[in-house]
């Protein structure tokens, strides 16, 4: 590949600088891995896709057949470990851990007997890798300038991975689904409490895994992990995320939903891990922290490889889901209490220098080792019945887009007429304010009902019985926390499209009910039972044109999904 004039700038500053407190602009960033392209043939570099900006997205490739196609059918029939840099480009801590890791196994040379196959996104992120600066990291220790959280259109990446509004999640389905990599790792830095270690990690919910997972997990990948990072002289905690305003209060386990890519990662069984160092230490040494667990999960993946792939595998058979047939989501903390030694600070209040009002402080020079509450269990309040398959309309085309981008298979369908199961949407509540450009739904419910439909030409039959169930059954079932609904994909099913003049209606109004005394009943019933109905002339007009024949009931509220069992 041929370097633009950023290159000249290398020979002069050279790469051990990434251990220092300055990580690489992207040009910087991009023209490095350039240069190890051209000059080392176990290193690969493709350009992968759009972003938000200009720039296209990067993927690099270690250990790889030494041309994309070979190189990508060997990441998914080998053990693949894909690393993600910079998704909130303010916390760059991987980014440099990459460069040095990559430029250490270079001067040791070049190894690949104890590696599996290695993938890096060096920056995910470039539009916030240039909205460079000081200051919007505000509680963060270096480094001397960096990035910003949200990309060129001001959206959380970390939160684009089921409605994928962004290009970048595009390139990046892309990217994930080229590889199915069996470990996933997403580099950030923490926010929140003050404590000692430098390195925290979040696992995956135990209770949205297969059995095989879970069993890998426990058995083989934390017993290991806790013994080899004290031996690099790391310790680490699981992420903290307290129960209240201080550790001490409690820890409690990250809800990894799918939005996150952490939890977009595990919905497809691969061992998904965020590594948060801690905001409140040095650049370099968050770095160091971050290239540490990388080398581990590195080795131990080649070392398990043979073992991760049976468990996923086991996994993609659909272990669990198919013997129970149905799949569990909204999960909600448990009451359920273990206990965690953590390694903190004690903490205090002291009059606040700006408003006088008491404020926390940690105290560094009391440091304390000591049992703290952790909440680690989850319980689901809903679930829901596996299909056979699903059935999405021609015209939801946004969905069915996003389904393919996620490397669903389905069968294209000719028009005809089909005996299905309906969802119709019955109440749910909106935010008041918009999240990552949408007005999320949630406390979703739903009924189903048996009916004959017109399936248009064009429409999709999506077969449950694939690889990808848990990810189609999450985005399609209006109820779950991250469904497709959830995010606004179907908001134009929920109006109302016809209505009446009510100086017309009430004389047909009268006719029905008439002709129809159960619905007379009905409307008797609801006047009993509410006061403020039984007042309302308008109220009781519409309670009549609802329940009548006049009603679109066939389209008011109905998903362009239909299930069949």
């Amino acid at each position: 590949m041929k370097l633009t004039f950023f290159a000249i700038l290398f020979p002069l500053l050279g790469f051990a600088q990434w251990d220092g407190n300055r990580t690489p602009t992207y040009p910087e960033l991009i023209e490095i891995y350039k240069k190890w392209d051209s000059q080392h043939a176990e290193i690969e570099l493709y350009q992968m896709g759009e972003s938000d900006t200009e720039f296209p997205i990067y993927l690099v490739l270690l250990n790889g057949a030494g041309d994309s196609l070979k190189t990508f059918q060997k990441a998914k029939s080998t053990t693949t470990v894909l690393i993600n840099n910079a998704i909130h480009a303010g916390e760059p801590d991987g980014v440099n851990a990459c460069l040095l890791w990559i430029e250490e196994w270079i001067k040791k040379g070049k190894s690949t007997k104890d590696l599996p196959v290695i993938a890096i996104i060096p920056a995910y992120n470039i539009g916030g890798m240039m909205n460079r600066s000081s200051l919007s990291r505000a509680n963060q220790d270096g480094p001397e300038e960096y990035g910003f959280r949200g990309n060129a259109q001001n959206l959380d990446l970390n939160r684009d991975c089921i409605k994928m509004d962004s290009k970048n999640m595009k390139t990046f389905a892309k990217i994930y689904h080229g590889l199915e990599p069996d470990v996933f790792v997403d580099n950030h830095v923490s926010n929140g409490a003050d404590y000692q270690y430098t390195l925290t990690l979040i696992h995956s919910m135990k209770e949205r895994m297969s059995a095989s997972m879970k069993n890998l997990m426990k058995n083989q990948y934390f017993p290991a992990l806790t013994p080899d990072l004290k031996k690099k002289g790391w310790d680490w905690v699981p992420y903290v995320e307290t129960m209240e305003e201080t550790p001490e209060s409690g820890l409690q386990v990250f809800n990894d939903l799918p939005r996150y890519a952490q939890g977009y990662a595990a919905i497809f069984n691969s061992i998904s891990i965020t590594v948060e160092t801690h905001m409140l230490k040095p650049f370099p040494q968050r770095v160091q922290a971050t290239k540490a667990y990388m080398d581990w999960i590195f080795h131990w993946s080649k070392k398990h490889g043979e073992t991760i792939e049976k468990a996923r595998e086991s996994s993609v058979i659909r272990e669990d889901i198919g013997r129970k047939a149905q799949l569990p989501f909204n999960y909600q903390l448990t009451n359920q209490k273990d206990s965690i030694l953590f390694k903190g600070y004690e903490f205090g209040y002291k009059p606040s220098e700006v408003s006088g009002k008491n404020r926390l402080f940690y105290n560094r020079s009391k440091p304390f080792t000591k049992y703290i509450p952790y909440y680690q269990t989850y319980w689901y309040r809903d679930s829901v019945i596996i299909p056979k398959g699903y059935i999405i309309s021609k015209e939801a085309t946004e969905i069915i887009e996003r389904l393919q981008m996620n490397g669903v298979e389905m069968i294209e369908m000719d028009s005809s007429m089909k005996q299905v199961h309906t969802i119709r949407i019955v109440d749910f509540e909106t935010g008041s304010k918009p999240y990552e450009g949408h007005f999320i739904h949630r406390k979703v419910k739903s009924t189903e009902q048996e009916e004959i439909v017109r399936v248009p030409k064009g429409s999709v039959w999506i077969p449950c019985d694939q690889k990808r169930t848990r990810f189609i059954v999450s985005v399609l079932e209006p109820r779950c926390e991250d469904s497709y609904f959830a995010w606004n994909f179907m908001d134009s099913y929920l109006q109302e499209k016809e209505y009446f003049s009510a100086y017309v209606f009430e004389d047909e109004a009268a006719n029905l009910l008439k002709e129809n005394p159960s619905l007379r009943q009905m409307l008797e019933n609801k006047k009993s039972i509410d006061p403020e109905f039984a007042k309302s002339g308008e109220a009781q007009l519409f309670f009549v044109y609802q329940n009548s024949d006049r009603f679109e009931k066939k389209t008011f509220n109905r998903l362009p999904i239909f299930k069949v069992y």
